[in-house]
């Protein structure tokens, strides 16, 4: 082969032995039901994220110009020392534009073996922000393994389609985390311009930066599991708050909620934006 295999560039350390399913137990070892405010519920995330390669639209409309090629990827458990991460390198080392599909279905294989029950003692439940609309979408089409990127996304804790599924519109990942004081995104960079620099040829930096999103994202969703709650300030200036008291929901169980009232909206966004490639 002209080209090496997706390149991780971190190993595991020895996996935490938190569990999804946990519980509180009180002064006399009993099973208290959910850990009071303060104590993380401990699910055992991790966290996953893309970056695209073809080059993004002005109108930000990405499937009217899909296939976008997946630039590189990222995935980060509780007790890692560095995230992973994937890439198409050449022999001689040099980053190429994107996974083949070969390299994508790897990605998919990989991913199924850290969060199925079937397949491993200790599961992740996959983690992302938008991951439902976006970067599992990218990742069915990109392998052509859509029945197991299905299974992913409904058994996956999207947390931005909580959100939405809640209040009936979506929020960025940046500023929930200023909102809950953990860290963001790197100063002065965003999806857009590491989409411009990875066609510009300027790499590294991108995979870095995917990097830093699957770290926030973990650091977030634990956050808000400790505090049973998410904070943020809203664009009028306002505090926030979206309750937690059982933690994130997996998109299987955000679907079974109740249609929130989206008829204050002037152009509320469609839920098929998000579940459209389901065909649910």
């Amino acid at each position: 082969s002209c080209s090496r295999a997706i390149v991780v560039i971190a190993h595991l350390l020895r996996p935490p032995v938190h569990r999804r399913k946990a519980h509180w137990f009180g002064k006399q070892g009993k099973i208290k039901g959910i850990p009071p405010k303060g104590v993380p519920l401990m699910t055992r995330y991790l966290a996953f994220d893309i970056e695209t390669a073809q080059p993004f639209p002005e109108d930000h409309n990405w499937r009217s110009i899909r296939p976008m090629g997946i630039a590189c990827a990222a995935a980060c458990g509780q007790g890692d020392q560095r995230p992973r991460a994937w890439y198409h390198r050449s022999p001689d080392g040099e980053i190429q534009p994107s996974l083949t599909r070969q390299q994508a279905q790897s990605l998919v294989n990989q991913l199924t073996t850290l969060t199925d029950p079937e397949q491993t003692s200790e599961p992740y439940t996959l983690l992302t922000w938008n991951g439902l609309g976006f970067d599992l979408d990218i990742l069915a089409e990109e392998s052509g393994m859509t029945e197991q990127c299905r299974q992913m996304a409904l058994n996956h804790v999207d947390m931005m389609f909580h959100i939405y599924a809640t209040l009936g519109y979506p929020l960025g990942l940046d500023k929930a985390a200023q909102g809950m004081g953990t860290p963001g995104k790197p100063e002065g960079m965003n999806g857009a311009l590491a989409n411009e620099m990875w066609n510009s040829g300027d790499r590294l930096p991108v995979i870095q930066y995917c990097a830093s999103d699957v770290r926030s994202t973990l650091a977030l969703a634990h956050e808000c599991e400790a505090q049973r709650r998410l904070q943020w300030t809203s664009n009028t200036g306002r505090t926030r708050f979206f309750n937690l008291p059982n933690g994130w929901l997996t998109v299987r169980q955000a679907l079974d909620m109740p249609e929130p009232d989206r008829s204050w909206m002037t152009d509320p966004l469609p839920k098929e934006n998000f579940t459209g490639w389901l065909n649910l």
